[in-house]
């Protein structure tokens, strides 16, 4: 900072947004900020010169200093209301968010603040902060670390009964169960989100949120008509609002409907006027690609599109578990139909017919095999199928089980009744 101060009034901002350069800007902002005034006005054009002064930072990717100026700006947290403060602090985190490859430093920046708020005795900015911070370290996989830090935030908002936060740390807890694959846990708290978002006004982009979560837990149970309602929901919540979250709810509401076997109503869903031109683009690209490879049952199509659109299908964990499923299912299903005419097969031949790599075949056959999805065996020194006839079971021995344990019934009953007898 400037070791000369400006005085802290409109003239000054005005002088700012005038600069030729953002760092001559950033350098007379820095200068208002260093004013000793502390009245009511002063410190009012203050707040507005580090409101625009994160953001000039922000444009300049200068995450490290947004970090100092933080720090900078603790004696002057003390002249103005909690509630201001917060607001500031919460801001400034905001703007770091928003600068590209800044997640180690985000963590580290609110574990500082963390600190801070504990020493100054700051519980409400204290609770927001470390549910961000546990959002971070979920979004670094850092999933115990995360879920430490919640069980015990969760047990101090229930004591202080603040629903609106509540909400939000019981949806983040349901995300962190869901990455950790613990399904039942992941609904009991979306459920306790849900009950905390029932007393209160939930903002639309939270109501959202808790719709999303809702289709990817229903989804996961393979309800998948369940799961679409909610996606739709979530999309209308983000679209009116339009938050870039809609387009990942378009995208789920896509998977369902392919994974229920509609893919012919994908195209239909991408061209109507709700969707319009807004959203088009890889995203909706990819999941069209895919409904016409579920369309026309072919594998060719399905790994090209997966190929072509790797950062769409499979760097998206939701929508990759999902079509990992389909894939394997439609795969099974080719390979069923190719073999049933054969009583012994080349594996090549198999694998020219469904045009896939001979290898990647023979592995799924003798996954298959091991699964009795059919009965055969592979001989591998001829590089063949041989597939057995269905062994027909004979009736006469489950017959004969159920005669004996009938058997065993009346001979526990009458050993029963000589008890009694003799007793």
């Amino acid at each position: 900072m400037s070791s000369s101060y400006l005085p802290a009034t409109t003239d000054s901002l005005v002088q700012a947004s005038e600069a030729k350069t953002p760092s001559e800007a950033i350098s007379i902002l820095y200068r208002i900020l260093d004013g000793p005034s502390s009245s009511s006005e002063a410190l009012r054009i203050k707040e507005q010169a580090i409101s625009n002064l994160s953001d000039l930072l922000r444009q300049e990717n200068k995450a490290d200093e947004l970090q100092n100026l933080l720090t900078q700006l603790r004696p002057f947290f003390s002249l103005i209301p909690k509630a201001k403060t917060a607001k500031i602090v919460r801001g400034i985190i905001d703007a770091v968010a928003k600068i590209p490859g800044t997640s180690d430093l985000q963590i580290s920046l609110c574990k500082e603040i963390v600190q801070w708020t504990r020493s100054e005795k700051r519980t409400f900015l204290r609770q927001r902060i470390e549910a961000r911070l546990a959002a971070l370290l979920m979004e670094s996989k850092e999933y115990s670390e995360a879920l430490t830090l919640l069980s015990v935030l969760i047990k101090e908002v229930r004591r202080l009964d603040d629903k609106l936060l509540l909400v939000e740390i019981d949806l983040l807890e349901s995300k962190l169960h869901f990455s950790l694959r613990n399904l039942p846990k992941a609904k009991a708290a979306l459920t306790a989100a849900r009950t905390a978002a029932n007393a209160i006004y939930v903002p639309p982009a939270q109501q959202g949120t808790i719709d999303l979560q809702s289709g990817i837990l229903h989804a996961e149970e393979k309800d998948y008509k369940t799961g679409y309602s909610y996606f739709f929901e979530a999309f209308e919540a983000f679209n009116a609002l339009e938050d870039p979250q809609a387009i990942y709810s378009l995208k789920y509401m896509l998977l369902c409907k392919i994974m229920v076997s509609q893919a012919d109503d994908v195209a239909g869903i991408i061209s109507s006027p709700k969707v319009g031109l807004q959203y088009q683009g890889p995203e909706l690209d990819a999941m069209k690609a895919v409904a016409d490879a579920h369309s026309k049952r072919s594998l060719k199509l399905f790994e090209i599109a997966l190929r072509n659109f790797r950062a769409q299908l499979e760097e998206d964990p939701i929508v990759h578990r999902h079509l990992s499923s389909l894939y394997d299912t439609l795969l099974e299903q080719n390979l069923c139909r190719l073999i049933e005419p054969f009583s012994r097969v080349e594996i090549a031949h198999i694998a020219e017919l469904i045009e896939l790599p001979a290898d990647h075949v023979e592995k799924k056959l003798s996954q298959m095999i091991l699964d009795k999805k059919f009965a055969g065996t592979l001989d591998q020194g001829a590089g063949c199928l041989i597939i057995f006839e269905d062994p027909k079971t004979d009736a006469i021995y489950p017959a004969t089980l159920e005669t004996i344990a009938n058997m065993g019934k009346v001979v526990d009953s009458l050993y029963v009744r000589s008890a009694k007898i003799m007793a």
